[in-house]
């Protein structure tokens, strides 16, 4: 079976078009790394990008890799046509027999869309419900993404949803759905935990209004007090935000807590290596890759029982759950964790084996797999 993925190049994303190899999202990779496991496939990744790059024509022995430059012109401003175009060609070129669209953020779902063969999506942000809780203004970006969401979505044959959170709220739209959680990337089954002296939790995502960090720290302003820890801060953080302006005047008066600034991968290893617990405390969210590394790596997990959370952990035995609306509650999961140690270990090791069971690279590229056939069975 020949099947394209279209990914975005975080190349493009992040402007680093020195860079010699094209890197993706941590749940489109993971999956990549199930993929070229089965020698029944043959799969070419394709990108869009703004500038021409040096690129390696394979990234593995059955994945080759294809970056289109596109001008400005030919992207959100415009539908994303110049990228559509270009996908379409490209396309037509390797003749494959299924197309999935990563993502319905940019440019991937609309042109997997209008490829011309049988094709599917992945959706990894709901972009329609983000915008929503972010109250985002017309013509926004978000407001715009959450508009070709409803575009696509749609229009393809049909959408991989990663938790039933998504397919509820897309299946009166949707052809087909199918629920496929994330994979997560192999290396972090690998990660060897490490005792350190003191009691190190982390927060990882973007520093904005819907990950809700500035009310999970002073949710725990009173534990604080009564005792010594640490809450390591990672994500992107866009100081022109007024909500990350108050996260930093929050941080000045704790010394318990600390931003450490984006976190690469290699980063977030290092850091779940030596940490207690990881907290993720929500407004909304789907399935967040962060929480599946940290249940991979065997770090005990609070996550707000928000979105497609619930999907993902079972409460009291691979994690706990809490509301990011009640700081009651968020002081109540967070301090269960840190003052059971048999609880926590109990946690982390039943954790780890889920997240074996259902998150590894080839567990969900067989299930992917599977999807293609059903849809090109339904195509014929």
């Amino acid at each position: 079976m020949v099947i394209v993925q279209l990914i975005i190049d975080n190349r493009e994303a992040f402007r680093e078009y020195e860079k010699k190899l094209p890197w993706f999202g941590t749940a489109p990779e993971a999956l990549l790394q199930g993929l070229a496991q089965l020698s029944e496939v043959k799969v070419h990744v394709v990108s869009c990008a703004q500038r021409r790059m040096d690129s390696p024509q394979k990234l593995a022995g059955n994945i080759w890799f294809h970056s289109l430059h596109v001008p400005k012109v030919g992207w959100m401003r415009t539908g994303y046509q110049g990228c559509i175009r270009a996908t379409r060609e490209k396309i037509r070129e390797i003749n494959p027999d299924v197309v999935h669209g990563q993502g319905t953020e940019r440019d991937c779902a609309i042109s997997a869309v209008f490829s011309g063969f049988p094709n599917v999506l992945t959706i990894h942000g709901n972009m329609r419900l983000i915008a929503e809780v972010n109250k985002a203004r017309p013509f926004s970006f978000m407001w715009l993404a959450a508009t070709l969401e409803k575009f696509t979505v749609p229009r393809a044959s049909g959408v991989v949803c990663i938790t039933r959170y998504t397919q509820s709220a897309i299946q009166k739209m949707a052809r087909r759905t199918w629920v496929v959680p994330n994979a997560v990337d192999a290396s972090f089954f690998d990660v060897e935990r490490v005792a350190r002296e003191g009691e190190t939790s982390l927060c990882v995502g973007n520093i904005c209004f819907r990950k809700n960090q500035n009310n999970f720290i002073r949710a725990l302003d009173g534990l604080a007090a009564s005792r010594n820890f640490k809450i390591i801060f990672l994500g992107l953080a866009d100081k022109k935000d007024p909500y990350v302006r108050e996260f930093f005047q929050l941080l000045e008066t704790r010394a318990w807590c600390r931003y450490d600034g984006f976190a690469t991968r290699e980063k977030l290893k290092a850091f779940l290596k030596s940490s207690t617990l990881l907290a993720l405390p929500s407004l909304e969210d789907n399935c967040p890759m962060v929480i599946l590394e940290a249940m991979a790596a065997g770090v005990p997990v609070v996550v707000a029982k928000v979105g497609g959370l619930p999907d993902l952990i079972e409460e009291g035995r691979t994690g706990l759950f809490c509301d990011p609306t009640n700081p009651a509650t968020i002081e109540s999961s967070v301090k269960r964790i840190l003052n059971d140690l048999p609880m926590r270990e109990q946690l982390a090791r039943h954790a780890k084996q889920e997240a074996l069971n259902r998150f590894h690279p080839t567990v969900i590229a067989q299930q992917h797999l599977e999807i293609y056939r059903e849809t090109l069975k339904t195509a014929s």
